[in-house]
This record gives C-alpha cells, structure tokens and sequence, in this order.
C-alpha cells in the first residue's frame, strides 16, 4: 500500500471513528444525525479510563470539531 503520511492517516482514522459511531447507532435504532455523533465523540472522548492512540484522539476531536463547529477543549471546560 505505500507509505502514509500523517494527513492520510488521521483521515482514515477519522472515516473509522464515524463509521464505527454509525454503526453502532443503527444497531440501537437511531439516526446518525452530525450532531448527535459529535455528542457521541465528545462524550466518549471526556471519559479518561479508554485508553486510545494519540491519532484515534486526535481524529476524534478533528471529527467533534468538524460536525459541531464547537473546538473540543471549549466543550471541556463548561
């Protein structure tokens, strides 16, 4: 597959972590609506105990920022 640089990397992660979210709402019959998946995120990413990967947080919070328009460490702090 070649080499990866880190832009293709975190945009594959990013596609993996909503995708992941998706599925995992249709499988509780909800509706992937963009700010109920960055609410996911955002909620996933304030609990501490889940070890994640630095790309895996960062992708996370790329997403929260990306569908919310609200920056992850402004959402921490209220």
């Amino acid at each position: 597959m070649g080499n990866v640089t880190k832009d293709e990397a975190l945009y594959q992660e990013m596609c993996r972590v909503v995708g992941k979210v998706v599925l995992e709402m249709r499988d509780l019959g909800q509706e992937p609506k963009h700010i109920v998946i960055a609410g996911v995120l955002r909620t996933a990413l304030a609990n501490s105990r889940i070890q994640r990967s630095e790309l895996t947080t960062q992708a996370m919070e790329t997403v929260v920022k990306a569908l919310s328009g609200v920056p992850v460490s402004a959402s921490r702090e209220g």
